[in-house]
């Protein structure tokens, strides 16, 4: 049997360059950015037989879930799309071999931001933080580079352990207590984006539209919950008229300590959908609690300290 003479190469080594600034050594996945296209399907008079012929062209999004460490730039990048300041970025993905050495470049250009997804948080979690992002560019190219010197560097950064999903706080301005939640499920940010097919370009230009604030849910223990039941009582059941019931607060990313914050999503034009004690089982040993959901009029990314957001 005749031996392998290439090499494949690994799937775990590659690097995330946005503007030309390393995003993260704490990269997790990558994946999308390829180009795609759509099939003509056209029948030939009567006959069974059909003739096919390639349709319009389209760039998949790409996804990327990463650490917090040198994570700012991609912060920015979502802090401004919030605010309606859309922001287009070039970068570029860099794969390498066992060795570190760039085998191959993957470049995207003019992105918009589509997704930001944080994760579920929870007081008794013992897992690492990451962030999800999802961004569709306007054009891609690709460049192999199988004799290149180059190589990937690898950096520790501590400040990817200050990120934990454990540590947070829920704050709803003029109620206490809410900072005793001890869960609240991952939040998904979605900015839609318009496609459209001008003259003769091959690719589509994209454009921004709408954005899209899903509701927060999280859990409190009844022992907690006597204001988040007050408020419950005030705005839904007996029907307070807005905005008297909506309110501001945030949800804190804290250091491990829980003495600093990392960062916050502000929340704003916050309602009361629900508030409703979990169900309740004989012999069970689980804290009894109350699940509740908050709609969100808008939110804000804020971070004056270690991501320089402010």
């Amino acid at each position: 049997m005749t031996p392998p003479t290439t090499k494949s190469f690994t799937a775990g080594h590659f690097e995330l360059l946005i503007d030309g600034h390393k995003t993260t050594t704490f990269l997790k996945n990558c994946s999308g950015g390829w180009v795609k296209a759509g099939v003509i399907d056209d029948p030939v008079g009567p006959a069974a037989h059909r003739v096919k012929s390639l349709g319009p062209v389209e760039v998949d999004p790409m996804s990327v879930e990463f650490g917090l460490a040198g994570a700012a730039p991609v912060l920015k990048w979502i802090q401004g799309s919030w605010k309606r300041q859309w922001d287009r970025r070039n970068g570029q993905i860099t794969h390498a071999d066992f060795n570190l050495k760039q085998t191959f470049e993957h470049w995207f250009y003019d992105a918009l931001l589509l997704e930001a997804s944080f994760p579920a948080l929870d007081a008794n979690s013992k897992d690492a933080a990451y962030l999800k992002c999802k961004w569709q560019p306007e054009a891609v190219r690709t460049v192999a580079t199988p004799n290149s010197k180059a190589g990937l560097t690898s950096e520790l950064y501590p400040e990817q352990k200050r990120w934990t999903p454990s540590a947070f706080r829920l704050r709803i301005d003029q109620f206490d207590g809410m900072e005793n939640t001890s869960k609240i499920d991952a939040l998904t940010i979605k900015q839609g984006i318009k496609k459209m097919y001008t003259g003769k370009d091959r690719f589509p230009q994209i454009e921004p539209t709408n954005l899209q604030f899903p509701n927060v849910v999280g859990y409190i223990s009844l022992a907690y919950a006597s204001t988040l039941l007050k408020w419950h009582n005030d705005y839904v059941f007996k029907g307070s008229q807005d905005p008297k019931g909506q309110l501001s607060g945030s949800i804190d990313f804290l250091t491990p300590d829980r003495k600093d914050v990392i960062f916050s999503i502000n929340l704003f034009e916050a309602g009361l959908m629900s508030a409703q004690i979990e169900d309740a089982q004989a012999n069970a040993e689980q804290i009894k609690r109350v699940k509740f959901e908050i709609f969100v009029g808008r939110m804000d990314l804020d971070g004056p300290g270690m991501l320089a957001l402010g």
